[in-house]
């Protein structure tokens, strides 16, 4: 039992009215980093962020036309729950969604925004997967799931379509892998299409459960990531018997790569991506001479990425590229010291962002106190061109390095 072109094909017409065909171009700056030709497809402009809208779509559809249901029940801590929410809203099936007790607070009210009643229960995602087919029995509810169902699968797939429509010379697509519901249904649709065509798919380190599947390896990891929407520790059955068939190779990435990739979305395309969304560019670029002389496709998953998560990621590239650094600075327990350093970072165009005056604490004489500087700058070479005018200037001055 496994899904077809023409499931995909009936899909998209079935979905095609209340789902966006999104922008799918080619990127030129990041095609110059990658050493290759890149397109990207912004599956975060559909209407709940993420490409999750289609294959809910397409499963509450063909719900809905085998007739009246009691409802439909779903488990998630993200992007499935919002599209299972906003979908079913739209077309009156009232749904329920089991999310873990530690969701954080701004998806679960997203959720509740479109209408679904929202249960917090479990630690993990298995634990509210398992009360979630409680209730599905007990209330006689349709249980959709994430990615392990055909119906899901098909919708999914509809991604490849639109992008082949647009560049059918295409050699390869780049597809983060969590479940397996979108690899699936993008493998099914390109290869039947473009046989020749490689599908590429994209793992966190700390998940690696396809990767470890395709290869006989045990999984050894997990905890926390950047990547949660791709943070699944075993795929589905259905799910793993397309990509074992269609699916060239899974590569593992790390999470500062997808940090990265992340920043460079936003900095260079100014679009917001996911952690989940940004592996297929930390992917091409980590193992660049894969995709060498190759038309590759990335899709971008999704943009729920909580602000917080965000502004930390911008901040901590800052710090990477050397644009944020500190300082430390011994100067006289005196009035005016503070000032004469904070002119001298001044003259060279530091921006001093925070400062911490400490003299409990420090091995300095008693007269003297330590500085801490938190300074934002244009480069490294900036901030040598400070810490050498600090030093001319008598400071016992030094850059830290963490």
């Amino acid at each position: 039992m496994t899904i077809t072109l023409k499931d995909i094909e009936d899909a998209a017409a079935r979905i095609s009215s209340a789902t966006v065909n999104t922008r799918f171009e080619k990127s030129q700056t990041l095609s110059s980093m990658a050493g290759t030709e890149l397109f990207l497809k912004f599956e975060n402009f559909q209407f709940t962020a993420s490409f999750k809208d289609r294959g809910a779509l397409n499963k509450l559809l063909l719900l809905q036309a085998q007739g009246p249901t009691e409802g439909v029940i779903a488990m998630s801590a993200g992007n499935h729950a919002k599209a299972v929410a906003y979908h079913s809203q739209r077309l009156n099936i009232p749904a329920t969604i089991v999310m873990p007790r530690n969701t954080p607070n701004v998806k679960v009210q997203d959720t509740k925004s479109f209408g679904a009643r929202v249960i917090l229960m479990g630690n993990t995602l298995d634990e509210s997967a398992n009360h979630a087919r409680e209730l599905a029995e007990s209330e006689n509810l349709v249980f959709v799931h994430p990615y392990n169902d055909l119906d899901i699968m098909a919708g999914q797939g509809t991604v490849a379509l639109e992008m082949l429509a647009v560049e059918p010379e295409l050699d390869c697509i780049v597809v983060p892998v969590g479940g397996g519901g979108l690899i699936a249904g993008v493998a099914t649709a390109a290869k039947a299409l473009r046989p020749d065509i490689k599908i590429i798919g994209v793992e966190v380190e700390a998940y690696p459960s396809v990767h470890n599947a395709l290869h006989g390896q045990k999984q050894t990891k997990g905890g926390s990531t950047i990547a949660e929407g791709i943070a699944v520790k075993q795929p589905g059955d259905l799910t793993l018997e397309v990509i074992r068939r269609l699916v060239d190779d899974v590569l593992i990435v790390t999470e500062d790569s997808i940090e990265e990739a992340i920043d460079l979305f936003l900095s260079i395309e100014k679009t917001v991506t996911e952690g989940a969304g940004a592996a297929s560019l930390a992917a091409v670029l980590a193992h660049s001479s894969n995709f060498k002389n190759l038309r590759t496709a990335l899709i971008l998953t999704g943009a729920n990425i909580d602000s917080r998560i965000l502004a930390s990621v911008l901040m901590r590239r800052l710090v990477s590229k050397g644009r944020i650094v500190r300082f430390l600075v011994e100067i006289d327990d005196s009035p005016g010291s503070l000032s004469g350093v904070a002119e001298a970072i001044g003259e060279f165009g530091g921006n001093i962002l925070d400062v911490s005056h400490q003299r409990m604490f420090a091995t300095v004489p008693i007269k003297k106190a330590d500085l801490h500087l938190t300074v934002e700058t244009r480069d490294v070479a900036q901030n040598q061109d400070i810490l050498a005018r600090l030093r001319e200037l008598g400071y016992d001055a030094e850059l830290l390095k963490e």
